[in-house]
């Protein structure tokens, strides 16, 4: 790893720290909503949905942004929209503008991560991404990790004060993104281009591969807090949990990104799969409160662990193809956020109608077809296993 992409990732890592952070914070919360508000299951998962829909809607433009006016610009606006409506969050009474909130910070996670993320895959060699995209995870997990911690204390002192100061360290990021030399080229590509990923089968497992790791910490996230404060936990043991799942997750992606360098992407995305069957079945059948906590905290560092080598998959074949990084790294957000969504809400309904297990159930066949899917592909050389070829220079339009 080069001293400016060690250097940068003291800026990218924060970026994606801040904003997983936001997202993770109002897990503790559900509990405290659900009385306070009179929130169904339903309503609870649209309250944690709204961030993946924001994210959904500001993927291709920030994507477009990073291509045409560059990755800082874009970061940058990110930072403010995280930032200023997280004051939002803090002072608002009513479901719909907690709602509103949180998909506005939908659209600026979508800019910075596309923004953040783009900047760093730009300096970085092809045979480290995993590393680096694993490092750059870790961070994000990190991030998982304090919004729980985050939550869990606007639980306590309130979410007025919690959530404007958290503000704060954006508007920091902010400033501190042009003390950093920046990319200044600029390579244009129409959105259009991007159906050329589409025909790619290994690009699109990736991106299905990210969309069930989104699902399956959208349904974890949602149904997890309330079964866990139904089973008489508090808002602070909750966001303990959530933070000790985080943790772990922190320290995984680092060591799953490398594995996925040195083993192939295929190699380590078949043993996620593998333990997330066993994780899901497993919170199917929890009955007693710690052995769930034990089961939430498993679930959050296998389901995370999907990022990394798939986000590096994703990369590798866009290369291949000849797409621009900024462009295709958008899609990322493209197939993270309908799984995010769908499984907060889908799973808050479900599990209304039919109780927690089918969910868990429906996520554990989910997984176990992802795995035949993975098996079935054929497998060219695989980045870690042996020397990929040079890939083709980039279409410049």
């Amino acid at each position: 790893m080069g001293g400016r992409a060690r250097r940068l990732l003291i800026l990218v890592g924060p970026v994606l720290l801040i904003e997983t952070m936001f997202f993770t914070a109002v897990a503790p919360l559900l509990p405290h909503y659900e009385k306070s508000l009179g929130l169904s299951k339903l309503e609870a998962g649209i309250l944690v949905g709204s961030y993946g829909a924001g994210c959904f809607a500001g993927a291709i433009p920030g994507g477009v942004c990073a291509s045409w006016f560059g990755v800082r610009p874009t970061m940058l606006t990110g930072l403010i929209l995280l930032g200023g409506l997280s004051v939002v969050f803090a002072f608002a009474s009513s479901i719909w503008l907690l709602d509103a909130a949180r998909f506005g910070q939908g659209i600026g996670a979508a800019l910075a991560w596309t923004g953040a993320l783009s900047w760093l895959v730009m300096e970085g060699s092809r045979e480290r991404r995993g590393e680096l995209i694993g490092i750059a995870t870790a961070a994000a997990a990190a991030g998982a990790l304090l919004g729980p911690a985050l939550g869990g204390l606007a639980s306590v002192v309130g979410t007025r004060p919690t959530f404007a100061s958290a503000a704060l360290p954006a508007v920091a990021l902010g400033g501190a993104c042009f003390l950093v030399p920046g990319p200044d080229k600029r390579f244009p590509q129409p959105a259009s281009s991007l159906l050329t990923a589409i025909r790619r089968p290994r690009l699109v497992v990736g991106l299905w591969l990210m969309t069930l790791a989104s699902l399956a910490l959208g349904t974890l996230d949602v149904l997890a807090p309330l079964r866990l404060g139904h089973l008489g936990m508090s808002g602070a043991a909750i966001g303990a949990i959530f933070f000790a799942a985080a943790a772990t997750q922190t320290g995984a992606n680092i060591f799953v990104g490398r594995h996925a360098d040195r083993r192939g992407r295929s190699a380590t995305l078949t043993l996620i799969l593998t333990a997330a069957v066993l994780v899901a079945l497993g919170l199917m059948v929890a009955r007693n409160q710690w052995l769930l906590a034990l089961l939430v905290v498993c679930a959050g560092t296998v389901f995370g662990a999907f990022f990394a080598p798939s986000m590096a998959l994703v990369a590798d074949e866009a290369e291949l193809a000849g797409l621009e990084l900024v462009l295709v790294l958008a899609l990322l957000n493209v197939a993270w956020s309908p799984g995010q969504l769908v499984g907060s809400t889908g799973s808050g309904a479900l599990a209304s109608a039919t109780g927690d297990a089918v969910p868990y159930l429906v996520l554990a066949v989910l997984c176990l077809a992802s795995l035949a899917l993975l098996g079935r592909l054929a497998t060219p050389t695989q980045p870690g296993s042996a020397p990929p070829p040079d890939p083709p220079a980039p279409v410049r339009r």
